[in-house]
């Protein structure tokens, strides 16, 4: 089976790039939807069964620890609109035929995939921490996790018709901005794990 992991920063995988995983080939996009979704264009041109995302999230669901490793199954652009004084219209509400909820709907069989939580998030080029445009974000979409790509995966996956997951650790909640409170390292560490268990079950 012919892999491709894709992260936006090297040290999200630098420890699963010691592994000698000959069938999987690594992919390092940048950071932000726009170099995900260039570099991904160009790499999904070739023949892969399948397709990995991993990299960290922040969390809008205290109900997930940090370090928690979950499938991000649904993804939204949700900062694709308008804004109308102080309300945010989506694409969708303005009239745009824009995609801006990606589902991932392929299918695999992958027991240790299988059994990881599955859930919503959110992509976004600027991340959260002002806590009035957190709670209208919460309260328009309902995400559990924020990151600055999975969607822009998700969807050139979608329009490649290659099967793929977006895993993501928990390394923070989306909150005023507070490095002393987020554990980047446990989120790696918890990450590659799952990660050598995930290519390990194909």
């Amino acid at each position: 089976m012919k892999i491709l992991v894709a992260a936006a920063t090297e040290f999200e995988i630098a420890q699963l790039k010691k592994h000698k995983l000959t069938n999987c080939t690594f992919l390092i996009t940048g950071v932000g939807m726009v170099q995900t979704a260039f570099n991904l264009g160009k790499a999904l041109s070739a023949n892969y069964d399948f397709a990995l995302q991993l990299g960290i999230a922040g969390s809008f669901n205290r109900n997930l620890n940090l370090g928690d490793v979950v499938n991000v199954i649904e993804d939204s652009f949700s900062e694709l609109g308008a804004e109308d004084g102080d309300t945010f219209l989506t694409a969708d509400e303005i009239g745009l035929k824009a995609e801006t909820i990606i589902s991932n709907n392929t299918a695999y069989k992958n027991e240790y995939l299988d059994a990881i939580p599955k859930v919503t998030g959110i992509t976004v080029n600027t991340v959260h921490g002002n806590e009035k445009t957190i709670v209208a974000v919460f309260n328009q979409f309902h995400p559990y996790t924020e990151s600055m790509e999975g969607a822009a995966f998700l969807l050139a996956c979608k329009q490649a018709a290659i099967p793929c997951a977006q895993i993501r650790s928990i390394s923070n909640y989306v909150e005023r901005r507070d490095k002393s409170k987020w554990n980047i390292s446990l989120a790696i560490d918890e990450l590659n794990k799952s990660a050598i268990k995930i290519i390990n079950s194909f």
